[in-house]
């Protein structure tokens, strides 16, 4: 159940003309009252001889009585929405429900009979709206601190006294919602999302790897937003606006949103603080080890996002404050993976950044934590550009999401530990979109490993098999090497023939925290392994590798028997004719 608060000036004659009125889109039914200040309202819906004037004239009442002492907002209108999937609340309920709200808010505490004067209009199944004043029938203004918090909880004990879908309470530090009025315009204009939302993620992909403040605006201006400048008198810049082109009011001006409007951490401010506490360049590179030739740009990032990732992992592990910042900047690191991912794993992986994005901001302040690493690797990312999705740029996008899977999972078990119910419930919807595009990216990279497994030889995969079962604490199996194995015993057999010992690199692996939570334990060992041990990301089926084509034999006609030698001629034939 999900209240929504807003307040307004003037009277509330255009207010009660829109609820009883046939909506936008001629969405209002059955429009009629379900609970009011008094229970004597009168109601334009159900009795005829009652106007909308008539109603709005008496909730503006106690307004009009204390004249020029009346404040700024008069109007407090309150929508409560139910669940889709809620089951069906009659008006009895919707009574209780209004009564419930508006004494919990302060507009009218249960038995206060000088308080607020309010009505709650039902004219849809699934909603309500409560409209009041802001003045007191004894003449004194309402008492509105923390109104919205306080309707938010009130509906959390009612989605349990009712039996409705409970939701997540918040802390104050989720973005903005759209309005019902932007949703409904973004229909009307074939968007499949509002300005506001793609504006926020826009913002947020210019942020990602930003080493200045100048080149964050540039980033908004190449990405085709405009950008407004807010300038102190002393020509100081104090913050900024952005607009889509096209997006535009009923005076033909552009819509513009500060970025605090967008979300709370990309306001200007938030953002020069993590800009001057860990900038993105300067950062020590995450891994020391000479890059292979032949690995594209967007490969070897990804490689070195993997390492930076398990790291941000094992500091979500230390269950300390510090790991606030650790969440900035992988959703930074997030960001960066969404704007250049390949085709196929593009949605999944832009899905999860704006989950994620949930997942990054509560009131934990983390003063010393170093994201330089996280920061510079987001950098390396986007100056790398997009990645295709195959060969060494596919099996290194599978590297990175592999790893980016425990993130999620690490980060929400940090914010359960804390109470943090929404960012939790956040983390692990990102870490459902990234286990989708993890599938899409890794399918045949792993099915090349488990063809390469099951066509070692014999001698080969049992002993393989016997180091997996050894180290992995599993039962030595009578019927053989086990099925699920194949791909971590060819990446086994590929790394001790670049040198390594596989049971010592299976052991390292196994080591670096975090598998409890894996649907797969074998996909996260082989990408762990394959990183450990430097080998390619997109493994070659030996039938496929240079100097290991498959040798064919050249073909040989059929033996045929001899045809009988014919005469030039035959006499018992004509002769052809020329």
């Amino acid at each position: 159940m999900i209240p929504k608060i807003r307040t307004g000036t003037g009277g509330t004659y255009g207010l009660i003309r829109y609820l009883y009125g046939p909506g936008r889109r001629d969405e209002h039914t059955d429009q009629h009252l379900v609970a009011s200040w008094n229970d004597f309202a009168p109601d334009p819906g159900r009795n005829p001889h009652h106007t909308i004037a008539q109603l709005a004239a008496q909730l503006d009442q106690p307004v009009k009585a204390i004249g020029d002492r009346a404040p700024a907002d008069t109007i407090w209108h309150c929508s409560v929405r139910a669940d889709p999937g809620d089951r069906h609340l009659d008006d009895n309920d919707w009574a209780n429900i209004a009564r419930r709200i508006v004494h919990a808010t302060g507009i009218a505490p249960e038995g206060d009979t000088t308080a607020c004067r309010w009505v709650a209009v039902r004219h849809a199944d699934d909603h309500i709206h409560i409209a009041a004043t802001l003045v007191r029938q004894d003449g004194r203004l309402a008492n509105l601190s923390f109104d919205r918090r306080k309707a938010q909880a009130e509906a959390r004990l009612i989605e349990k006294e009712y039996g409705l879908r409970q939701l997540n309470p918040g802390d104050g530090t989720a973005a903005q919602n759209p309005t019902s009025a932007e949703r409904f315009k973004a229909e009307r204009t074939g968007r499949t999302e509002t300005p506001r939302e793609t504006l926020r993620e826009a913002v947020r992909q210019a942020v990602a790897g930003a080493d200045s403040e100048a080149e964050f605006l540039t980033r908004l201006r190449e990405a085709g937003l405009r950008v407004k400048l807010r300038h102190a008198p002393s020509g100081d810049v104090l913050g900024y606006n952005v607009a889509l082109p096209g997006d535009r009011n009923r005076d033909g001006g552009p819509i513009w949103f500060p970025g605090s409007k967008l979300a709370p951490d990309l306001s200007l401010p938030k953002i020069r603080h993590r800009l001057d506490a860990a900038p993105a360049t300067g950062a020590p590179a995450p891994d020391g080890r000479p890059t292979r030739p032949g690995r594209s740009a967007p490969a070897r990032r990804r490689r070195d996002a993997a390492h930076v990732a398990e790291r941000t992992v094992a500091a979500l592990d230390q269950d300390d404050d510090e790991a606030a910042a650790h969440l900035l900047g992988a959703g930074e690191l997030l960001d960066a993976l969404a704007q250049t991912s390949p085709a196929a794993t593009r949605a999944e992986l832009r899905e999860a950044a704006r989950a994620f994005e949930r997942a990054t901001r509560s009131h934990v302040r983390a003063e010393n934590a170093d994201i330089r690493a996280l920061r510079s690797t987001a950098r390396g990312i986007v100056h790398a550009g997009s990645a295709l999705g195959r060969g060494e740029d596919g099996g290194a996008t599978a590297m990175v999401l592999s790893t980016f899977v425990l993130v999620t999972l690490a980060a929400a078990r940090w914010h359960s530990a804390r109470g943090h119910a929404q960012q939790a419930a956040a983390a692990r919807k990102a870490a459902d979109h990234l286990r989708s595009a993890y599938q899409q990216a890794a399918a045949t990279p792993m099915r090349t490993m488990r063809e390469i497994g099951r066509t070692l030889p014999d001698g080969e995969r049992r002993r393989h098999d016997t180091t997996i079962r050894t180290v992995l604490g599993d039962p030595a199996s009578p019927k053989g090497p086990a099925r699920e194995h194949d791909a971590l015993a060819a990446v086994l057999a590929e790394a001790e023939k670049a040198g390594h010992d596989p049971k010592a690199l299976l052991e390292k692996a196994v080591d670096r925290r975090e598998l409890e939570t894996a649907r797969n334990t074998t996909d996260v060992l082989v990408w762990r392994i394959r990183r450990l041990a430097d080998l390619p990301a997109n493994p070659e089926h030996p039938r496929t590798a240079p100097g290991n084509q498959a040798r064919t034999e050249p073909v040989r006609p059929r033996a045929t028997q001899p045809a009988p030698a014919q005469p030039a001629t035959d006499p018992r034939r004509p002769a052809p004719r020329r």
